[in-house]
């Protein structure tokens, strides 16, 4: 099941792309957008990460986090990092558990492949409570970046 705005966000401990573990709690005090994608190195991930690259400084200017999750390794976050030039970490959820508590995951996806975060946009509040919730399930649609910005602004 998604989950909705006003619920709170399930915490989690995920490996970045720097194999360092990150918790949701390491944010407590700050906005935080939290976006899932489905795989590294596609068009529309890509594009997705690079509209919040490119948008970092306002982002930074509110005071609010960005991370990216998927079910890719930290190795492969790593090169995709590093060719994106991403300034926020990407997190490994390689064993599928936190996008399947936010509800932003597919258990069969393009090409047989089974078990794959579905592109969503989380926006967590200083308190930990969900002020943003989206999840789509056609992995070619991108988030409402302009809703958003307009949590982020709240």
């Amino acid at each position: 099941m998604t989950l909705q705005v006003g619920d709170s966000a399930p915490d989690f401990k995920l490996f970045s792309s720097e194999l360092k573990e990150v918790s949701l709690s390491d944010y407590q005090g700050k906005k935080v957008v939290v976006h899932f994608f489905p795989m590294a190195f596609t068009g529309v991930c890509t594009a997705q990460l690079c509209t919040m690259r490119d948008s970092f400084g306002y982002y930074e200017g509110m005071n609010a986090s960005v991370v990216g999750i998927s079910v890719d390794s930290p190795f492969t976050l790593a090169k995709f990092k590093e060719d994106q030039a991403y300034q926020f970490p990407l997190l490994s959820d390689f064993n599928k558990e936190i996008s399947q508590s936010y509800g932003a995951f597919y258990e069969d996806f393009v090409f047989n492949l089974k078990g794959v975060s579905k592109r969503g946009a989380f926006v967590i509040d200083e308190n930990g409570k969900i002020i943003h919730a989206e999840v789509l399930e056609d992995a070619r649609d991108m988030p409402d970046f302009d809703a958003i910005k307009k949590a982020i602004e709240v």
